[in-house]
């Protein structure tokens, strides 16, 4: 079948090659099953007379890489079975105009993953809030005094813009910090924009744990992010960063109903960002899965589990 995937600008500039990231491992073991697999970006998507379109690229594998043919396609999007949403963020107003291209495909022929609504509807940072007991202490706002009060309250917290990814923009705060104004009109934009106040986790120090999920299962393989040396989160994909990690019982237990809320939401491939059993991000855009470390960690093919699910979902789909 043909199927189309829908990847950030930077990973097209270094797509050859690039296993680090996941639809590296997917798109491979998609051609392996003999798909034709194609790639696009949000710069590359159209609409005509209320159709879509999209301008891709057909790739294909050599010596275990992914190549991409350099001559472009012009495609109606409707023509693909599958189409693999997963640029990275920002959130921005390019990114939310991409989602609305979507909306002109038809869903009786077309099946997307995640959906690009239930992306559209879902913040990656302020939707936490659904899972609220499972969450570090936390308000969001954009007043100066608001921050203050919750800083005094918890002694450190962490400020985080809502549309961010990778850790950008992430910042922390002691009280007393003589940078305290500077920092909070900084992140707010002198008030102006919203962003997420969440208490500071003393066992970030020890970075966080990848929990991922497939549909409404909580996968039983995670990784450890740690922190670079010179921040205090994770910021650098690199074999020494990411640890093997295990997913305690009780995490699983509390992760199960997360895992069924967000399929519902049309959201079945997602990662959660953890910290001492508290979830700070829900990642649901592009979600890595780190299946190199997971692979090597564990000893699997954790591709193959994807790709099985993502197929099943395709021929289970009562549209198809």
């Amino acid at each position: 079948m043909d199927i189309l995937f829908v990847i950030d600008r930077l990973e097209l500039k270094y797509f050859e090659f690039n296993n680090l990231v996941t639809n590296f491992w997917l798109i491979r073991e998609l051609l392996r099953n003999r798909n034709n697999v194609y790639i696009t970006t949000i710069d590359f998507l159209t609409l005509i007379s209320g159709r879509a379109f999209a301008h891709c690229f057909k790739t294909f594998e050599v010596n275990e890489n992914i190549l991409y043919e350099k001559s472009e396609e012009f495609r109606q999007i409707d023509d693909f079975k599958l189409v693999m949403f997963r640029p990275d963020p920002p959130v921005d107003i390019d990114y939310i105009n991409a989602t609305y291209v979507f909306d002109f495909v038809d869903r009786d022929r077309t099946l997307i993953l995640n959906d690009p609504c239930s992306i559209r509807n879902f913040n990656e940072k302020l939707h936490t809030l659904k899972f609220l007991n499972l969450m570090p202490e936390n308000i969001v706002t954009s007043s100066k005094s608001d921050i203050i009060e919750f800083l005094n309250q918890h002694e450190e917290i962490v400020l985080k813009p809502l549309n961010g990814c990778f850790g950008s923009g992430v910042m922390t705060l002691k009280k007393n910090d003589k940078n305290t104004a500077v920092i909070i009109n900084t992140m707010t934009k002198n008030q102006k924009q919203l962003i997420m106040v969440q208490k500071y986790l003393p066992k970030a120090k020890f970075g966080d744990k990848r929990v991922m999920f497939l549909g409404d299962e909580v996968l039983d393989v995670c990784v450890q992010k740690l922190p670079s040396n010179d921040d205090f989160k994770f910021n650098e994909h690199c074999d020494s960063n990411i640890v093997k990690a295990e997913l305690t019982q009780e995490e699983k237990e509390n992760f199960v109903p997360v895992a069924k809320e967000l399929n519902k939401l049309g959201l079945p491939m997602v990662g959660l960002d953890v910290i001492d059993g508290k979830i700070i991000e829900i990642n649901v855009t592009s979600p890595c899965y780190f299946i190199k470390e997971v692979n090597n960690h564990f000893q699997c093919n954790l591709e193959k589990k994807i790709t099985e699910f993502i197929l099943s979902k395709l021929y289970t789909n009562t549209k198809i």
